[in-house]
């Protein structure tokens, strides 16, 4: 399982959502990027009570990418939501926005085969 981060992505808000979905999805692959920064620099300028919020450190926008055997059978949207249910507490806590990609290793594999073709 890889995750991303750099020094400064690495904040508390970052670490919480690494921990608490690789303890209950036990993804095959997980990426996380925090773009609270690109957020904030460009496009959510109304926004600026924000930056208080996030762990007071501003974490407010991510991205994630996870693969994971728990979404085998699950739609996108119950994917989500297992998603949003797991990080419940960080919501609360003004993470705002988190731009979601979920897959089963199957369909990571079927995504990969079409994408080099033989």
């Amino acid at each position: 399982m890889a995750t991303q981060a750099t020094a400064d992505e690495a904040g508390p808000v970052f670490i919480s959502i690494r921990q608490k979905l690789s303890t209950t999805l036990r993804p095959a692959e997980l990426s996380i990027v925090n773009d609270s920064w690109r957020v904030a620099a460009t496009q959510h300028r109304h926004h600026a009570a924000m930056r208080a919020q996030g762990g007071s450190n501003g974490e407010t926008h991510f991205s994630i990418n996870v693969v994971s055997e728990a979404f085998e059978g699950k739609t996108t949207i119950q994917r989500h939501r297992m998603i949003y249910d797991i990080l419940a507490e960080e919501l609360q806590q003004g993470l705002h926005s988190l731009s979601l990609k979920t897959k089963t290793p199957v369909e990571l594999q079927k995504q990969s085969q079409t994408a080099t073709p033989s």
